[in-house]
């Protein structure tokens, strides 16, 4: 059709059909917005074409949102277990290496051929410039472009349809998630103690270093059957009824040091609130409770932190982040004293602020321009690494004097959505121009053998990752897509799983996967 001609018009065409496609449902399975790339392969065989900058500016885009939302779990993840998930990235792209030299062999295929097939099948156009740089030839494109369309398919399908074949509940594995989060920011609970130990009688909390010797807070007080929220100067008398705030064993502390538990109930009283304030003030992000000094400023007393889908115990020393919510009891009078205070604008969470987007953005395009010596090649992150590493760190940083470089998770999730719409759209008319051609022209034998690299080395992973290693299987998936440099597969999970496991273990494997791939590219152009 002539108004297909129109690359902007073919392009939301590609996108609207792609979804529409993706909302359909067959025995409870969908592609939802990566079905675009279904679209965009129609599209492309019949010579639709996008620009190239959509492709970039939708891969920076969906890259930038990525990062800036893993950050913090990608730093934690690594320190816990990142050796186990560059494990899995080796294991991903030997076993692809391996692949290749043997079908090379079997089949004759010329090197430069094999190269390309070895890196189209894992997606990675980093390792076709290595590919294209060792062989001098332009063969090594060619192989990428017959391995290219499978290596995005064969993943999607895989990494879709894999937790049915080998029957993993799910649930149950974002649940084993949470557990293993828990285990470092273990559940907040809520506790009332009466006062009868009488070595504390007429002391102050603050003579008693309560805090630091239960690593709890008291968020209420009952005395002489007044409620009120404690302070530090607040005196503890005997029979006194307090409500304690902390993890199950900082609690046992609180019974040794106070008395036993009750269950007399703290009436909250006409001028005691307890309410979750939401930290959208961005002077505060990055400053400690001990900074804000709620007690002696407001009377106030901190009692838990939602951050991340996860409960934190404040502590003097924990450090503010945007959107956290954070609970807090205190006076009726001193409340909005403390909702100003940290922002509590609900309307904050959905502006994305660009300025810091664009400056993030351009931090990362001059990470991946970097020309690092390795191995006898200048290796460059590129593009999609550049940016990847940079809205890590950023993310993990927070603010930098005025700029604040966390992104709410309702506006990180449009940016996101935005950029995988315009990436897949590109991507795929590009992959389904070349389609038929290449088979034609090189035999369907090159297919096949582009198709067993993309899939041998992720059946070997999710034999040794699942049955072997016991790794998490929505963090075995993340590993899985981060090794095999796909992008559109990470995206493809997020209708599987509400976790951010997928999410934060690409972004632990992906820059040490674009480092590997190009090692391993020279090392096939040496052995074939």
């Amino acid at each position: 059709m002539e108004i297909l001609s129109n690359p902007y018009v073919a392009l939301f065409a590609i996108i609207a059909i792609g979804l529409a496609f993706g909302n359909l449902r067959v025995k409870g399975l969908s592609f939802d917005s990566s079905a675009v790339i279904f679209a965009a392969f129609l599209f492309g065989y019949f010579g639709v074409s996008i620009p190239p900058i959509i492709q970039k500016i939708g891969l920076i885009f969906f890259i930038y949102s990525v990062g800036i939302q893993a950050g913090p779990g990608f730093f934690e993840s690594f320190r816990k277990q990142g050796i186990l998930l560059i494990l899995i990235t080796v294991i991903v792209i030997v076993s692809g290496a391996l692949t290749t030299l043997i079908s090379g062999y079997l089949f004759k295929i010329p090197m430069e051929i094999s190269v390309g097939l070895f890196t189209g099948a894992l997606t990675s156009t980093p390792g076709l410039a290595a590919a294209i740089e060792s062989t001098q030839s332009p063969l090594a494109s060619i192989g990428y472009g017959i391995a290219y369309p499978f290596g995005v398919l064969g993943v999607i399908l895989f990494v879709k349809l894999i937790n049915r074949i080998v029957k993993v509940d799910i649930p149950s594995a974002e649940q084993d998630y949470l557990d293993a989060l828990e285990s470092d920011f273990p559940k907040l609970l809520n506790q009332n103690y009466t006062v009868e130990n009488p070595n504390i009688f007429n002391k102050s909390l603050s003579e008693l270093h309560f805090r630091s010797m239960t690593n709890t807070n008291i968020s209420r007080i009952l005395q002489q059957g007044k409620a009120s929220t404690p302070t530090p100067g607040t005196i503890l008398g005997e029979g006194d009824i307090i409500k304690a705030v902390g993890t199950e064993e900082d609690l046992a502390n609180v019974e040794l040091l106070i008395g036993q538990k009750t269950d007399k109930q703290i009436p909250l009283g006409k001028k005691f609130v307890v309410r979750p304030l939401l930290v959208s003030n961005k002077a505060i992000v990055n400053k400690s409770f001990a900074d804000l000094a709620l007690f002696s400023n407001f009377n106030a007393t901190a009692t838990s932190i939602r951050r991340s889908g996860i409960d934190i115990s404040p502590q003097p020393q924990t450090k503010i982040k945007y959107g956290d919510k954070i609970k807090i009891a205190c006076a009726e009078e001193d409340i909005e004293g403390v909702a100003k205070l940290f922002g509590n604008d609900q309307k904050a969470m959905v502006e994305l602020d660009f300025m810091a987007i664009s400056i993030g953005i351009i931090f990362g395009i001059l990470v991946g321009m970097i020309s690092i010596p390795f191995a006898g090649y200048d290796f460059r992150l590129g593009l999609t690494g550049g940016v990847l590493i940079a809205s890590l760190v950023l993310s993990k940083l927070g603010r930098t004097g005025p700029i604040l470089w966390n992104v709410s998770g309702e506006s990180n999730q449009l940016l996101r959505q935005i950029g995988l719409l315009f990436f897949l759209a590109s991507v795929g008319t590009n992959a389904g121009a070349n389609i038929v051609e290449t088979v034609a022209e090189h035999g369907y034998s090159l297919l096949f053998v582009g198709a067993a690299i993309t899939l041998i080395p992720m059946v070997i992973t999710i034999i040794v990752g699942h049955y072997l290693l016991k790794i998490n299987f929505l963090t075995l998936l993340g590993a899985l897509t981060g090794s095999m440099t796909s992008t559109p597969a990470l995206s493809s999970l997020d209708s599987t799983t509400n976790s951010n496991a997928p999410k934060v273990a690409y972004a632990t494997v992906y820059p040490f996967a674009l480092v590997i791939l190009i090692v391993i590219t020279q090392l096939l152009v040496s052995f074939l």
